[in-house]
Parts: C-alpha cells; structure tokens; sequence
C-alpha cells in the first residue's frame, strides 16, 4: 500500500557564501530573480512557482562547498538565458547542448562561489 504523501508548500535549495553581497548581485542582476525574503545574512530568490534559491553568509559549522552539487533552472528558452549571461560577461564552457540521455537542452555556468547553476528544458 502506498503512503500518502506529505502536504509540501515550496522548496528552497540553500548555498553558502562567504561574500553575500556579491553572490547576490549575481542571482538578482545576472540571473534576474526575485529577491523574495532579504534577513540581512540570507536571502532568498524565487526561481519559479513554489521553487527558490537561498543563500546564505556561512557561518559556525556551515562551509562553502560547491563540489557534487547543481542547481538546475528549468526554461522554456534555453537560448536566450545564454544570450544574456553572455552579454553580461559570464565564462559560460560550451554553448547549449542536447543531452539525448536525459532528454534535455542545457548549458552550466557557475555562481561566485563555484555552484554549478544549469539552465535546461525538457525535450521529452
């Protein structure tokens, strides 16, 4: 028999900065989302209905590790989202690309601190 599954309002995927300002100016100038919830050494940006981004300045015990992680950004127009990080100057590796694996068009690109950001869209 399969449970019931829990009532969940959103989500947010939190990254740990050590340059807050700046890793903000990134989500919210570069990547144009929504600052949503600002609480000084954490912020949270609205990716998408019920989907955010939270970052925050480490501090005690949280570190800064960008290593086996991604966020995926999930676009009707992959093509236009590299246009514009390029126009802004981002290192992007390769231009978007068909990963017949997976069914999907996608290009990374990394934050300030290393966060593999991939922009993508569903081909199936």
């Amino acid at each position: 028999m399969q449970k019931q599954a829990l009532k969940i309002n959103a989500q947010v995927s939190w990254v740990y900065t050590h340059e807050l300002d700046s890793t903000a100016i990134f989500y919210a100038d570069l990547l144009g989302l929504e600052c949503c919830r600002d609480e000084g050494g954490a912020r949270i940006f609205k990716t998408g209905d019920g989907a955010f981004i939270g970052l925050c300045q480490a501090f005690e015990d949280r570190v800064v590790e960008p290593a086996g992680g991604m966020i995926s950004l999930v676009t009707d127009d992959v093509d236009a989202c590299y246009q514009r990080l390029l126009e802004n100057g981002l290192q992007i590796d390769s231009p978007p690309r068909r990963l017949d694996q997976f069914g999907i068009y996608s290009f990374f690109v990394r934050d300030p601190n290393g966060y593999v950001i991939e922009f993508q869209s569903f081909e199936r």
